[in-house]
């Protein structure tokens, strides 16, 4: 299945291209469905020479250490493009990719991307500019790890998908959408699952953990305060 004009241009990458442009483009796409826990791709398979976008539903990317342990590296959300290598690198996926929900993901032909980036080269930038952010996310991912507590780290999570999510704050209080098992969250932040566990328990006057994964969060400038500060009250 193609993707449609109008889904085409609520892609960020895509904003700047007028109607033809679109449809030229439109003829060059293709619409997959995954089920949740389907896996998209596979670390290390070979994969196709296209631009992959996330068009609903939520992917998890993780890669697998030599002794087995997952490291979570991300979340993907509707309108996240993944898989770079596939368009600028060596065709080797880079880590595994899930779908933690049911996810539609679009792929464009690499060939005729590049064509309409000659026509238009701010499709180039804004490509640009979403990599640029993934490494400057990478960079304070590790940054955090090699310098920063363990509670920090958690603080940041929570705080990430808050404002990723464009979560409504209510009277200084949040509610995640999306919910995190403990594995999920010690898997994406460095630390086992007995730590996250412990983690909670000590900020429960800041955020609220419940069965199943559902995040509160009860002071949202607590919450800030330590994701910026390394502090806690």
């Amino acid at each position: 299945m193609k993707a449609t004009v109008e889904q085409l241009a609520q892609i960020g990458i895509f904003a700047s291209l007028n109607q033809a442009e679109l449809e030229q483009l439109q003829e060059h796409t293709a619409i997959r469905t995954y089920r949740q826990g389907e896996v998209v791709m596979y670390e290390g398979d070979r994969i196709p020479e296209k631009l992959y976008t996330l068009l609903s539903g939520s992917l998890r990317v993780a890669k697998t250490a030599a002794a087995g342990k997952e490291t979570i590296l991300r979340t993907l959300f509707q309108g996240d493009m993944f898989a770079a290598p596939a368009l600028l690198g060596n065709g080797v996926a880079p880590a595994t990719v899930t779908a933690e929900t049911d996810v539609q993901v679009l792929t464009t032909e690499r060939e005729f991307l590049l064509a309409a980036i000659r026509q238009n080269p701010e499709i180039a930038l804004r490509i640009l500019a979403v990599f640029n952010q993934r490494l400057q996310q990478l960079h304070e991912t590790v940054h955090g790890l090699v310098s920063e507590r363990a509670i920090v780290r958690l603080a940041r999570f929570i705080h990430y998908f808050c404002v990723e999510q464009n979560t409504k704050i209510v009277e200084n209080r949040v509610c995640l959408e999306k919910r995190f098992p403990y594995y999920q969250i010690a898997r994406s932040i460095g630390i086992t699952y007995e730590e996250c566990v412990r983690l909670f328990k000590k900020i429960k006057p800041i955020v609220s953990y419940s069965r199943g994964g559902k995040i509160i969060v009860l002071d949202w400038d607590k919450l800030e305060n330590l994701a910026s500060r390394d502090e806690i009250n």
